[in-house]
């Protein structure tokens, strides 16, 4: 029950979502129990058509999340109740924010810190990602003879060039926010104590927007992001057809030839 959280915090606020993994005792390592309250947040915000944009950081100024809780994991391999691989179908927190291929909110990531291994798959899952300057990211998975299973593999190789990708996943280097800026998987990069403001002027332009057409827009640019340019357009887009039948889809016009500022109702 949302009520009963421990290892994630979730805070409505305006329209947004702020989920902030708790943990940062341990870096905010993602454990079982952490992915289970995970799922439950995702469930409702994207079921509370109040939520228009959610931002998912960590507690805490070193690090957004470091990743599987290593500890829990040795535990439990030598109780012969864990094996790894790509995906968490079966799993607590299935589906995972890696995998709800159909979330069209968008989301934020405010990385903090470390965002290594599962911390870097979350970032990568998100659409708009800003880091302070101390921030590192990496999936260091091989090192520890593992997989980047949720999503790294995959997602990394299809964000930032595949020499560059393939140099990270096959030696579990660590990037600066400044290297990752350069590949095109960092919005922006500030100094630590201009995060929050930086975090809140992407907000105020994303709230400007129609819920409905940011919705829209993430839906097809996901859908069609392997498709040949001519099938995207013609293509149906379930959340592009509630936005052309929409009053938000006058509003706005109307709002500009008018000379106010639009009120968006998300019908």
């Amino acid at each position: 029950m949302l009520d009963a959280l421990q290892c994630v915090r979730y805070e409505k606020r305006d329209h947004v979502a702020y989920i902030t993994l708790d943990r940062p005792h341990v870096l905010n390592a993602m454990d079982l129990r952490t992915h289970a309250e995970l799922a439950e947040v995702w469930d409702d915000f994207e079921k509370d058509d109040a939520l228009w944009v959610g931002v998912l950081t960590g507690a805490g100024d070193r690090s957004f999340s470091v990743g599987q809780d290593l500890k829990e994991l040795v535990r439990r391999v030598e109780e012969g109740t864990a094996t790894s691989t790509f995906g968490s179908r079966d799993k607590p927190g299935w589906p995972r924010l890696t995998e709800r291929f159909s979330l069209f909110k968008p989301l934020i990531a405010r990385v903090n810190g470390y965002a290594f291994g599962g911390g870097f798959e979350l970032a990568l899952a998100c659409d708009i990602v800003i880091a302070a300057e101390h921030a590192e990211f990496a999936l260091t998975e091989a090192r520890l003879g593992l997989v980047a299973g949720a999503g790294g593999v995959f997602r990394l190789t299809r964000q930032a060039p595949y020499r560059a990708a393939m140099g990270y996943l096959l030696t579990g280097r660590r990037m600066t926010a400044a290297r990752a800026y350069e590949l095109g998987l960092v919005n922006e990069v500030v100094p630590a104590d201009g995060l929050d403001a930086c975090l809140n002027g992407w907000l105020e332009d994303v709230l400007s927007c129609a819920p409905l057409s940011l919705r829209a827009a993430k839906e097809a640019a996901a859908v069609s992001a392997t498709m040949p340019l001519h099938r995207a357009f013609a293509t149906r887009y379930a959340w592009e057809e509630r936005r052309m039948h929409s009053r938000d889809a006058l509003e706005g016009p109307r709002a500009f030839v008018e000379k106010r500022t639009p009120k968006w109702t998300g019908r």
